[in-house]
């Protein structure tokens, strides 16, 4: 764990009374998970499909909830946060007192390529970082360059978490990522965004892999492709989730989770 986040640690424990990622999420400090799963939007009792893994509420609020999720004796705590780069950062930050290997980021993304078809596994390349939150990373507040790209820490590792889908029959594919801090008002500057190179869109992974540079242990990004901008697949007006979709986010994406906690680095 880097000084920077040890330094955010200490100020939050200053001003809030007990174990945080207790008060939030019910994590216990004690026990040395396998992971640690940051996932906006999906709580794993609705969104895993395979049978074989045990879901545990461990606490629920009304924007987050903590989650043990098992599986042959691979133990994984699943942090459901809300959306946007924000709550990744304030959510991932206050389990900075939880012992856990692997820190596994679980989302949606939308195409900006037909290459990106709906059902696609993704993983980011490189992330435009296209939100404000990642400013209060730095030492002290001042000035912020949008747009700048931010790199997975450890892109070997990332290649070895893509080695390991393709052995499991699951590819994923390495894109471009823009994160944005607005799905309504993305839209009016989606010629901007492919201009820029991007070629998936979505919140929170540039965010997470700033912050996951401060916590040094192994991470990694895993997108499922819920929509396309350009093949007109829509994210909302749509009777049900695609067929595909649901195989990537309710299977594959959940072994894919598996297989990394469990595997050693």
């Amino acid at each position: 764990m880097k000084p920077r986040l040890l330094k955010a640690l200490d100020a939050m424990k200053r001003y809030n009374a007990g174990v945080m990622s207790r008060e939030c999420f019910g994590f216990e400090p004690e026990v040395r998970y396998d992971a640690l799963v940051v996932a906006p939007g999906w709580k794993p009792d609705k969104t895993i499909l395979d049978p074989s893994f045990t879901v545990t509420l461990l606490s629920q609020h009304a924007y987050f909830s903590g989650y043990l999720v098992e599986k042959d004796g691979v133990r994984i705590a699943w942090a459901q946060t809300a959306s946007g780069a924000c709550n990744v950062l304030d959510h991932i930050s206050i389990c900075a007192e939880l012992q856990f290997k692997k820190l596994i980021f679980a989302g949606a993304a939308g195409g900006l390529r037909e290459d990106f078809p709906v059902g696609t596994v993704c993983t980011p390349e490189v992330c435009f970082q296209g939100s404000y939150a990642g400013v209060y990373l730095q030492d002290r507040l001042g000035p912020f360059t949008p747009f700048a790209p931010v790199y997975p820490p450890d892109r070997a590792y990332v290649g070895q978490v893509i080695e390991l889908g393709r052995r499991l029959g699951y590819p994923i594919q390495q894109g471009k990522v823009f994160c944005t801090d607005s799905i309504a008002f993305e839209y009016i500057h989606l010629d901007e965004i492919r201009a820029a190179g991007a070629e998936l869109i979505e919140m929170e992974t540039a965010l997470f892999y700033q912050l996951a540079d401060l916590f040094e242990v192994p991470a990694v990004a895993l997108l499922a492709v819920s929509d396309n901008a350009a093949t007109g697949a829509p994210l909302l007006g749509r009777e049900e989730l695609g067929m595909d979709y649901r195989r990537a986010r309710g299977w594959a994406i959940p072994d894919l989770i598996y297989h990394i906690a469990k595997e050693e680095s």
